[in-house]
Formats: C-alpha cells, sequence, structure tokens
C-alpha cells in the first residue's frame, strides 16, 4: 500500500531554492517513503520523525502508519541547527495531521 505524501508548509518553498540538480536528487528522495516509510539508511530521530541523507541535505519526515501518511516536515542542509528543535517540529506536524493539511 502506497503512503500520501504531504508537505509541511514551507518545504516547497525551500525546495524551489535549492540548486537544481540539488533540489532534483531531493525530491526524488522525498518520494521513496511513499512506498517504503523506512527505506535502507533512513534513521529515526524521535518519536515519529524519521530522516534521510541525501547528500549534504535531510530530508526530515513524520510517518502516520494508521492514516498512511508520510509528511515531509522540513528540508537542509546539514548543520548543527538541523536537528535543533525536534520537539517544536513534531508538535507543528501533529497541528498538521489534526487539521488535515
Amino acid at each position: 500500500m502506497a503512503y500520501q505524501l504531504r508537505l509541511l508548509a514551507g518545504v516547497e518553498k525551500h525546495l524551489e531554492r535549492l540548486p537544481r540538480p540539488d533540489g532534483e536528487r531531493v525530491v526524488q528522495a522525498m518520494r521513496s517513503p511513499r512506498e517504503n516509510p523506512r527505506p535502507d539508511g533512513f534513521v529515526h530521530l524521535e518519536d515519529r520523525l524519521y530522516r534521510i541523507r541525501v547528500g549534504r541535505y535531510r530530508v526530515i519526515y513524520a510517518v502516520f502508519d494508521k492514516e498512511v501518511v508520510v509528511l515531509v516536515c522540513k528540508v537542509a542542509r546539514r548543520t548543527e541547527a538541523t536537528y535543533r528543535d525536534l520537539r517544536s517540529l513534531l508538535r507543528r506536524v501533529r497541528q498538521a495531521m489534526e487539521r488535515g493539511e
């Protein structure tokens, strides 16, 4: 069963700012969790949050198995700030799911 792929507000805008070759690789990687939300190379971060490494970028996403949804929360270059404040990000994810975004 394929998961529905959703993007948290702001993710699409960030993707548009990436250099074209990097952006294409990131988008392709974002699509992979639709078939398998926990693919090779994924890392469990906290609660429902996972990440995939795409070169120097990280795709942070949440998996909702019951709802069959993968929600991409953040796309960022790998820095110390990338994983800062995951609890706040998780709150935003839960709110988005409650609103049906």
